[in-house]
């Protein structure tokens, strides 16, 4: 009867045997069979390169491997490749920079701090392909394997062929004995990885976090394609699954330009004084900034890793140094610092990714031109601190104002007011500043620092900061 119904879907299907008829599929204790057997459909019977026998292909069944090979149209997927920057030559880096770095030190114009910026960025680029190792990911590369794990691979390969070219029952239990020993040296290995960094998790305070929100709520999901969803920008418009309209969608979503603030009311004649301001940044304070941003962050399209940067600090910082004043002193910022990358990321936790709501953006800036910002924003920290420029009602962003004793001010506050003999009701408005930043009016924001007495380097810098930036989006299509 089985037979009967096979026969039946082959010949209504149209299906074609790609094995011989005479291709023996199973030996066992002298004993050959054609019981396997191999079809394909139309669609693919003109993609078929081969079909046949292969006895090298690992398998512990009595049943020969049977490897089947397509022609079809696929698409090559580059294997991601990253720089070891832990196993960097910096002595080598070093010699190598006091030979090539040899840049003057003054900056006259706008065109020779471009120059200077590429020249610095070249130089940095050169010397990460010359002393830093590049290395590629395999899917097969386990984090856990080692030298036992591969020896016993190894050992067991070669038991195999033995067994097939002998053909005897003593060499297929001795296969099959060290074929057990093999699995059982690398699930004792395997165990013995997953033990140590567990145990390197608990102790560690900063990993502890993120090794919980592991086990919530990624450890029970499948592995999902990284693909980007089809989206819409409202549940009453189509569905977009092009290119070119995704971009459109979030393009709108996260650089739509935003509406011309009432800027009428500014008085484009008032002269403000301004407070007294440092404009020369020292080699120290470049240091000090360079060694406070996280050495492995995600790398910019320059490539260049803080890692680098604080390995040749020696010989960089007077070059930064003479750079940033340049750039403090000429009111610019470098159309170089201005070209940025932007990773589109899906926010965690959501049903449904086909609205432009439910994704996040996280900028990759060049890595000198963070320093440089930095540099700045503490500065006009200082500046706003010092002269009582801030609101006292802002907590975020400010130096010594903790989380803990905003909570505690507000909920004084409203003990406070209970307190009354009259009965209020409190209302509390929170605003987050930062979300509105992509669109404020420069002209009011550049306006409201003049007001604020602050320097006009720092003004113009900023303005130099806001026009012209330029990105470009990333994501998995």
């Amino acid at each position: 009867m089985m037979i009967d119904t096979l026969l039946n879907v082959i010949t209504n299907t149209r299906l074609k045997l790609l094995l011989k008829s005479d291709t023996i599929t199973c030996e066992a204790y002298n004993q050959f069979t054609t019981i396997d057997l191999v079809f394909n459909s139309e669609k693919i019977q003109f993609m078929t390169r081969k079909c046949k026998i292969q006895i090298d292909l690992h398998q512990r069944l009595n049943h020969l491997s049977i490897i089947t090979e397509l022609c079809l149209q696929t698409i090559s997927v580059q294997l991601s490749t990253w720089w070891l920057w832990k196993k960097m030559n910096t002595e080598a880096l070093s010699a190598y920079l006091q030979i090539h770095l040899s840049l003057k030190r003054f900056l006259d114009d706008k065109t020779m701090m471009n120059d200077r910026v590429c020249k610095i960025i070249r130089v940095l680029q050169k010397i990460i392909e010359k002393f830093i190792f590049l290395t590629k990911s395999l899917n097969w590369v386990r984090d856990f394997w080692n030298q036992s794990c591969f020896e016993v691979v190894m050992k067991s390969r070669w038991l195999q062929i033995i067994w097939k070219t002998q053909d005897t029952l003593e060499a297929w239990n001795e296969y099959l004995k060290h074929n057990d020993h093999k699995n059982k040296i690398i699930w004792q290995t395997k165990c013995a990885h997953f033990r140590t960094q567990m145990h390197e998790l608990s102790e560690a305070l900063k990993s502890i976090w993120r090794f919980a929100k592991w086990a919530r709520i990624e450890s029970q999901l499948l592995k999902k394609l990284s693909q980007f969803s089809s989206l819409k920008r409202s549940n009453i418009d189509h569905m977009t699954t092009t290119f070119e309209e995704k971009i459109k969608i979030l393009q709108r979503k996260f650089f739509s330009s935003s509406s011309q603030a009432n800027v009428s009311d500014i008085a484009e004649s008032f002269i403000f004084l301004t407070v007294s301001f440092n404009s020369r940044i020292t080699e120290d304070e470049v240091k000090q900034t360079i060694r406070q941003i996280k050495a492995d962050k995600v790398l910019s399209a320059s490539d260049i890793s803080n890692r680098a940067l604080q390995a040749s600090l020696a010989e960089l910082t007077s070059v930064l140094t003479s750079l940033f004043n340049a750039c403090i002193i000429h009111k610019y910022h470098s159309k170089q610092f201005k070209k940025t990358q932007t990773i589109v990321l899906h926010k965690s936790k959501k049903s449904d990714y086909i609205n432009s709501k439910m994704y996040r953006l996280i900028a990759l800036l060049n890595i000198m031109s963070k320093a440089l910002k930095l540099i700045m924003i503490k500065r006009l920290s200082d500046i706003a601190e010092t002269h009582c420029m801030l609101s006292n009602a802002q907590m975020r962003v400010r130096r010594k104002w903790f989380m803990i004793s905003t909570l505690n001010l507000l909920v004084d506050q409203v003990h406070t007011v209970w307190d009354c003999e009259i009965k209020y009701v409190i209302f509390m408005l929170s605003l987050n500043i930062i979300e509105t930043f992509n669109w404020v009016s420069h002209v009011r924001f550049l306006h409201t620092l003049k007001m604020k007495r602050t320097s006009s380097y720092i003004i113009e810098w900023t303005r130099s900061f806001l026009e012209n930036q330029e990105t470009s989006l990333i994501f998995n299509e």
